[in-house]
């Protein structure tokens, strides 16, 4: 065979060049991916190359190097690739394709990567490269954004990947470029730098152009995209990058690799002087962002955030609030690091509250599945051993040996439960284990919860103790709950407010105590609204309170029984006292059961719904009756069934959707649940009391409030019904609800 022209049509083909049999393409195919999966493919393509063999693309224009890259073939790559060294190039360029599988070119430049350190460097540094010019292409708005943006991540995925296996791949951040070091590794971070700049130009023009323009309603006039009278200039012929200065519209982005804020392509004429730069960027920009987070992210050690990514979000808090207040989907398409860095999280999650309810639970299912592989929420596993084998006589306990010992990641993409003895599976079953597991979390007999002071709603036992094996079980309680909620079951357990917030991770106050115990929580109450200077109540910060059965004497803080409260004090008593009674007496039950709860939900994504959405979460949306509610509704404080105010109130309530009454219903008593019998049922902080409405007088945008202890909604003498729906809903939808005295 020595002296002949081989063509290298496809890796099979190798094979073929050696045996001179015509075999058909199909079996080429088959070939090429039997003796590929070990070493004979690589050993093939060796022998061939050593004599001449030629890399020819087969007549639809497949190489070798297409097939090996396509099956993820690391080792043949790598033996073409000394043969033909201008194909590292090409495969550096397959990262922008989305015809190839990203897994598949991670496998082959990975083992790339490996044969040495300098390989590993120049892999690094040439996929950098080519995610700058991706992005600045991103940046330009002549570009396809859809394309642009899958191209940018697809590669920076690929690069952090890379970047995290390689040889003697450190592990945290003592190593990182953006710690500061000047090491060989992080010299491959030194291309993306200039993306990183022109990202960090974009958003400083765009800060300054808001700030000019604050007082106009940040309608941003000056950054026009236009060029009068210019025909389209070939991207060779576009001047060299020059820093725009504040305010500067006439150059703002190019589709060459030098992509900064200074040539704007796809020349807009004249009539598009008005056009908002914010809302042809915003994505744009986003995408970048997400795309510096994840270079940020992947030289540092798991869970922790940089602190160049975070003084990046810092320094430009505003702009990237204003992408969030006009688009709250870049949350979830882009603003990653928002959900896995409480402390940037924070100073976006009032945006992202007040979006309606329902984008939200879309949002946080699209996010909560994001990375599972497609599957029905309840099916049936192949595998035998995936099945949850329970006993329907001792179902807590079963059910709780069986959870705790499955596979999460399993449980999280399905479940499927059988009953001994029972050959029924399926859905039904799952959802009859879900029902019967919701008595049995709140049974008596395992002393883990206890009914609040309206009978209807469930708090932790703070003497839970009793069961010894109390812990574990609330841990299994905040499973079934996490569980529930990943698979959109709907338990049938009603909790207190304040556990609501336990789970919320938000701070519990005064009010709360009124579901436990509302006389108590009226004296906290009456603390708070008078002078307590000269009534000689002698209180001090310390309570006496029950300690594993027995009465003792708790400091509310340090030194606190010799600390006497004052007016100017009383706020931080009334609190500790709050953080007492309905926080620290059950924080190892509250951390148990988090712990539980937090395997199959994330902290960050729960935190996007306040305590009265979780209870929607897990418990659904009742069915109101709203003529069994006026019903049963008193009226007091100068009102009557016939006023015109509340002729226009019941008029709303018949208006609005059944997400808004379960709101209002929530607003006044507290719960969303509507007890069996309906409203003559309603339970107070004392008993039984019906939903009543009380009249205030009338001021301008004075919102309704409540008083959740006695069911009572305290409603305006509004002027019109148009006027009472805005405020009514005003006050449902952000939140100005509580505990008040009557």
């Amino acid at each position: 065979m020595d002296g002949q022209n081989y063509s290298m049509t496809s890796c099979s083909m190798l094979v073929t060049s050696m045996s001179r049999i015509p075999w058909g393409r199909q079996r080429y195919m088959w070939l090429a991916r039997t003796v590929t999966r070990r070493h004979g493919q690589r050993d093939t393509a060796q022998i061939l190359l050593l004599r001449g063999a030629k890399y020819l693309p087969d007549k639809n224009g497949v190489t070798p190097l297409d097939l090996c890259v396509q099956g993820g073939y690391g080792e043949t790559c790598e033996v073409l690739i000394q043969y033909h060294p201008r194909l590292f190039q090409t495969i550096i360029q397959m990262t922008q394709s989305e015809d190839l599988r990203e897994n598949m070119l991670r496998q082959v430049l990975e083992h790339l990567s490996q044969q040495s350190e300098s390989q590993y460097l120049k892999i690094l540094t040439s996929l950098a490269e080519v995610a700058t010019t991706n992005g600045h292409k991103l940046l330009s708005l002549s570009s396809n954004y859809d394309a642009q943006m899958k191209s940018l991540l697809r590669i920076v995925r690929i690069f952090c990947h890379v970047f995290r296996i390689g040889p003697s791949s450190p592990s945290n951040g003592i190593d990182m470029g953006y710690n500061g070091n000047k090491t060989p590794r992080s010299q491959v971070f030194k291309p993306l730098e200039l993306l990183w700049h022109s990202l960090d130009e974009w958003l400083v023009l765009i800060a300054t152009e808001l700030m000019k323009n604050k007082k106009d309603s940040m309608n941003i006039t000056s950054i026009l995209l236009k060029q009068k009278g210019q025909d389209h200039q070939d991207a060779t012929s576009i001047p060299p990058f020059e820093p725009p200065g504040p305010g500067s519209c006439e150059n703002l982005s190019t589709d060459t690799g030098e992509s900064k804020p200074d040539a704007l392509a796809g020349k807009q004429e004249a009539n598009a002087d008005c056009q908002d730069v914010i809302s042809m960027t915003a994505n744009r920009l986003s995408a970048v962002i997400q795309a510096f987070y994840m270079c940020c992210s992947c030289q540092m050690p798991p869970g922790m955030t940089s602190p160049r990514f975070i003084e990046f979000v810092c320094k430009h808090d505003e702009v990237l609030k204003c992408f969030v207040n006009r688009n709250p989907k870049i949350i979830f398409d882009h603003f990653h690091f928002l959900l896995e860095c409480p402390e940037l999280m924070s100073r976006f999650m009032h945006i992202i509250k007040a979006q309606p309810f329902k984008d939200r639970c879309e949002w946080f299912y699209e996010h909560l599945h994001s990375g599972q592989p497609d599957t029905d929420m309840v099916h049936r596993p192949v595998n035998e051993n995936d099945i949850l084998l329970v006993h329907r006589d001792s179902i807590f306990r079963s059910s709780c040996e069986v959870v705790s010992k499955a596979n999460c990641a399993k449980l999280k993409q399905g479940i499927a439960v059988r009953f001994h003895g029972e050959e029924g599976m399926g859905q039904g079953v799952v959802r009859e284990w879900f029902d019967i597991l919701s008595n049995e979390i709140v049974n008596p007999d395992y002393a883990l919860f206890t009914q609040s002071a309206d009978g209807t709603t469930f708090q932790p036992n703070s003497n839970s103790y009793v069961n010894p094996d109390h812990l574990n079980y609330f841990r299994f309680a905040g499973q079934i709950l996490g569980l529930a909620l990943n698979h959109r079951q709907l338990v049938n357990i009603y909790f207190t407010r304040s556990f609501y917030k336990h789970i919320l991770g938000i701070p519990v106050n005064y009010q709360d105590v009124a579901s436990i115990d509302p006389e108590y929580a009226k004296n906290l109450q009456w603390i708070l609204d008078n002078d307590i200077s000269d009534l000689g109540l002698e209180l001090t910060f310390s309570v006496e309170t029950d300690v594993f059965g027995a009465m003792e004497e708790v400091p509310l803080k340090p030194g606190g029984g010799s600390i006497l409260v004052t007016q100017n004090n009383k706020a931080e008593y009334v609190q500790l006292v709050t953080e007492l009674r309905m926080t620290r007496a059950i924080q190892p039950q509250i951390n148990a059961f988090l712990q539980g709860f937090h395997m199959f939900i994330p902290p960050s994504l729960i935190q996007l719904f306040d305590e009265y959405e979780l209870e929607l979460l897990l418990s659904g949306m009742p069915e109101i009756d709203v003529s069994d509610w006026i019903k049963n509704t008193e009226y007091t404080s100068g009102y009557e069934r016939e006023d015109p105010v509340i002729q226009w109130f019941w008029e709303v309530v018949e208006d609005i959707t059944q997400e808004e009454r379960v709101l209002l219903l929530q607003f006044v008593t507290g719960s969303s649940r509507v007890p069996h019998g309906g409203f003559a049922n309603i339970m107070g902080g004392s008993g039984l009391q019906n939903f009543t409405i009380a009249a205030v007088p009338y001021t301008p945008n004075l919102l309704p409030t409540s008083s959740t202890c006695i069911n009572m909604l305290k409603l305006p003498e509004y002027p019109s019904k148009e006027i009472l729906k805005d405020r009514l809903l005003v006050a449902l939808h952000c939140g100005s609800y509580g505990y008040t005295m009557a």
